[in-house]
């Protein structure tokens, strides 16, 4: 069951799937992510603390379902 505050969020910022990550310093979490064309994105930049950032990028080309694997590439 989708709640209000889901269903508005994913009104205002349109289709999304679980970026889950696999490696790195954020190993193991997972975010929301909004989808590129219909497709995850090929890199996301993922916020760790105030001010710094750690890419990821997908870690197959080939992903299929509501999530998505990435994979550390370098921090921010």
């Amino acid at each position: 069951m989708i709640d209000d505050e889901a269903a508005t969020r994913s009104a205002e910022t349109g289709p999304q799937i679980t970026a889950r990550l696999c490696d790195g310093p954020l190993e193991g979490q997972s975010i929301a992510v909004e989808v590129v064309e219909g497709r995850p994105p090929k890199t996301i930049l993922v916020p760790v603390d105030a001010g710094s950032s750690c890419r990821y990028c997908l870690a197959d080309w080939v992903q299929a379902g509501s999530s998505a694997v990435y994979t550390f590439l370098y921090d921010v």
